[in-house]
């Protein structure tokens, strides 16, 4: 990846399990945050269009801070679930709910990533199929009193306790479950 080596890689995303996942492709980087990104999106899209919607409207938003050397990476994952997307919980309750529905349940986790530099875009995304066996009730308030999933779509992460028990099986990448799909970012790396 020659051409990246010679570009200073810019990861704007908070999420601690991105910038773990792109620090295992041995990619030296910067994080950068933003707070005020409106993840609004237009309701005709299909589920697969609104995380890279997304991810390309997190890019747009650091447009200006661009330089010619800059190498900019956004992305966004939902979780599709009976035809609607499942946000990030808002409480207790709220994620409570969300794993009852994803309980004994296929879903979708779809990440959108985005590479930018000042002269070219490209946009893609992955998608995952969860499986997820049927939950207690005892075994939802254990993972939320433990593991605080409320920054995470879906209300659970794939690596924690909930992922050793619950997850029966997945179709497609691990690590896209987790919010970066790391094997298609580094083939899309290695063409820009």
């Amino acid at each position: 990846m020659e051409n990246i080596n010679t570009k200073k890689v810019i990861l704007a995303s908070r999420s601690p399990r991105r910038q773990y996942l792109l620090k295992g492709l041995g990619i030296e980087f910067e994080v950068w945050v933003k707070n005020d990104v409106d993840e609004q999106y237009p309701s005709h899209l299909s589920c697969e269009e609104i995380p890279v919607f997304l991810a390309r409207r997190k890019a747009q938003t650091f447009t200006d801070k661009l330089r010619n050397n800059h190498l900019l990476i956004t992305a966004d994952t939902i979780v599709w679930c009976e035809e609607q997307v499942i946000d990030k919980p808002k409480d207790f309750h709220d994620a409570r709910e969300i794993l009852n529905k994803l309980s004994g349940n296929k879903h979708l986790v779809i990440t959108g990533v985005c590479i930018k530099t000042l002269e070219k875009e490209v946009s893609f995304f992955a998608s995952t199929d969860v499986y997820f066996s049927n939950l207690a009730n005892q075994e939802i308030e254990y993972y939320l009193e433990k593991c605080k999933p409320y920054d995470k779509a879906g209300a659970y992460g794939i690596q924690e306790w909930i992922g050793y028990i619950g997850i029966e099986k997945i179709e497609g990448s691990y690590f896209n479950v987790m919010g970066l799909p790391v094997q298609r970012l580094y083939s899309e790396l290695k063409k820009f």
